[in-house]
């Protein structure tokens, strides 16, 4: 088998379960480390000839961070594809168990059992905070209805100011979200990456959660170790 992942948390899932068929990723695969395979572009923009002249019998995208165009050109040429979407911690864990799977793994790898033990463990939080998540800045970009990062955040105990809203991704004013009270600014390292001097300075006078958005966005391997990492991260806002 030749897998080629054009979404960074599954090339990582495929990586540490069955690293000899991974044969390509994207420029943004940054895990695990040192990982040594051909490079074929971005997610958004992948350069297809790169993908099929590595002769892959399986190309990995995912439905929000992929192009149809690009799934369907791949398709065209003959190349089977998966395409996951998950929107909540249940499918994302559904549907890596599925890719384990379609890779040949008779038993499921410790990582997805551990990823399993860890959100099956998670104790109902106490109380809901509401927040603000922006993942962008420039224009302000932030999680809105139906994400799985908002999945995420839900179950350690942070209301979504925007969950209820029209889009996904909502593109709102400064002056909207402050105006939407929030009892917490959430603030992730990427895609666009917060840190303690750029992103609090919008919100004065509301905590800030600095968190890392590998733990709270990917779906693979990282979500064994996102919930104590986030829960952490959202119990010391500055």
């Amino acid at each position: 088998m030749r897998v080629v992942s054009l979404v960074p948390s599954l090339t990582e899932a495929v990586a540490l379960t069955r690293p000899e068929v991974l044969v390509g990723a994207t420029d943004w695969c940054t895990h695990p480390a040192g990982l040594d395979v051909a490079r074929v572009g971005g997610s958004k923009y992948p350069d297809l000839d790169r993908v099929l002249a590595l002769r892959p019998d399986l190309v990995l995208l995912n439905e929000e961070e992929n192009r149809r165009a690009d799934a369907d050109a791949l398709r065209a040429a003959g190349v089977p594809v998966r395409v996951t979407f998950p929107r909540t911690v249940p499918e994302a864990l559904t549907q890596l168990g599925e890719l384990v799977t379609a890779l040949g793994v008779p038993a499921e790898p410790e990582w997805l059992r551990a990823a399993r033990r860890a959100w099956a463990a998670l104790p109902a939080p106490a109380a809901a905070r509401g927040a603000v998540v922006p993942v962008w800045r420039r224009p302000w970009v932030v999680l809105g209805r139906d994400t799985f990062a908002g999945d995420v955040l839900r179950r350690l105990g942070v209301a979504n100011r925007y969950a209820d809203h029209a889009e996904r991704y909502p593109r709102p004013t400064l002056d909207e979200l402050r105006g939407r009270g929030p009892e917490l600014v959430v603030l992730p390292d990427e895609p666009y990456r917060f840190t303690a001097e750029d992103g609090p300075d919008a919100f004065p006078g509301v905590p800030a959660a600095l968190v890392s958005g590998r733990h709270l966005t990917w779906y693979g391997p990282s979500l064994a170790e996102a919930p104590a990492l986030l829960a952490a991260q959202l119990a010391h806002p500055i």
